[in-house]
């Protein structure tokens, strides 16, 4: 019975991580409220890694459906095509070292003192209303970037230092700080959107990689119910990106931002109830 609900909690938390990566709402956020609600995974120390690790199931999702316009060996891609995807990883390298470089340092005082419910309200409702009123600024105003491959390098790094609040403070959303990075630097919401999944393919992986590397060898029954998680996030993330990269070429953020307000502060009364 401890097996199958363990099982239970792996698919809910894979399912919450596939949605949450990439929409702007927070998924650390998110997984952090499901383990008060329904509680951890096995032991404290393994949902920790567990809650990071399973974001290799989102990543493999991005490479799968960008993965023609990731490769520049793609032989279908003429020179100039093949020179643009090589600048794009450039430009995503050298946006996540900053990320990196936090990561690297802090990663156990972060988990130490701030991944708590009332940061992750916090962060919910602040930049849910940064959201709301960057939409508005920027609701009479062209983008002065609406294609990728021209995004200059100094925007392109400019949004990888919006992506170290992400990694100071749970709750915040690292596609959340991104896109909102973005769109206060003048891209376009797609441009923002489509750069924020690059950009996640090396930092996920290496974060995940740093919390295995912590965590040790997992046992047996540790092992399935981890790629369970990475399976059942894959999935959910290939429909997440679908629906979001639709939605945002009619719609702004705003309902995003009105969404994590709600969240945080149902977090909020709820723990001050409890």
């Amino acid at each position: 019975m401890t097996a199958i609900l363990e099982i239970f909690k792996a698919i809910v938390l894979g399912v919450v991580e596939g949605i949450t990566e990439w929409l702007p709402i927070s998924s650390t956020g998110h997984l952090i409220i499901i383990d008060e609600l329904i509680g951890g995974l096995i032991s404290d120390d393994f949902s920790e890694m567990f809650n990071v690790v399973i974001q290799l199931g989102a990543i493999l999702a991005v490479v799968w459906l960008y993965f023609h316009k990731l490769n520049p060996f793609a032989r279908d891609k003429s020179d100039d095509e093949k020179n643009n995807t090589i600048a794009l990883w450039i430009k995503v390298i050298i946006a996540c070292i900053p990320a990196g470089v936090i990561g690297l340092l802090f990663d156990d005082l972060i988990d130490q003192y701030l991944y708590r419910p009332i940061v992750v309200a916090i962060a919910l409702i602040v930049y849910g209303v940064a959201f709301i009123v960057i939409e508005n600024i920027n609701k009479n105003k062209k983008p002065k970037f609406r294609n990728l491959d021209r995004l200059p390098l100094s925007t392109a790094v400019g949004i990888g230092l919006f992506q170290v609040l992400a990694m100071l403070v749970p709750g915040t959303s690292r596609s959340g700080a991104t896109i909102l990075g973005g769109l206060i630097l003048g891209t376009s919401r797609y441009v923002a959107t489509e750069f924020t999944f690059f950009l996640a393919i090396p930092v996920m992986f290496g974060a995940s990689l740093l919390k295995l590397f912590k965590f040790g060898m997992p046992s047996m029954f540790e092992f399935i119910v981890l790629i369970l998680g990475m399976a059942v996030s894959y999935v959910v993330s290939v429909l997440s990106i679908k629906f979001l990269m639709s939605y945002i070429k009619k719609n702004n953020f705003k309902i995003f931002g009105y969404y994590r307000i709600l969240l945080g502060v149902v977090v909020i009364l709820y723990f001050m109830i409890r």
